[in-house]
């Protein structure tokens, strides 16, 4: 029984210890990210590169939630992944280059290819 309460007091303690960890971690990002915006163009400036848009609407939620990574899309051509936004997307397929895009689309099809 002694055990038990021991583990249940040292489980407490860890949670107490990696919350406060946390927090000093987030307020020396935050930290870092106002001292290199004041540099380029004050806090405004910290907040839309931490916001990512680029909108810095003031909102201090919507600062410190994170944004989603882009997805990444497998090129139809040669199979490497790329960012969804990056891709070039030619008759409902995607591709990593313009060069496969075109090699792709010149391509025949259907009785063409036969």
């Amino acid at each position: 029984m002694r055990n038990f309460f021991f583990l249940i007091v040292l489980f407490f303690l860890s949670q107490w210890l990696l919350k406060k960890l946390r927090r000093a971690n987030e307020r020396a990002q935050q930290g870092d990210a106002q001292a290199g915006g004041a540099t380029a163009g004050g806090a405004s400036g910290a907040q839309r590169a931490r916001n990512g848009n680029g909108n810095g609407n003031g909102n201090g939620a919507a600062a410190s939630t994170p944004q989603l990574a882009d997805p990444l899309i497998r090129c139809a051509q040669c199979g490497v992944h790329t960012p969804r936004s990056e891709s070039i997307v030619v008759a409902g397929e995607r591709f990593c280059c313009a060069d496969h895009a075109r090699h792709y689309a010149s391509r025949p099809t259907g009785r063409d290819a036969r």
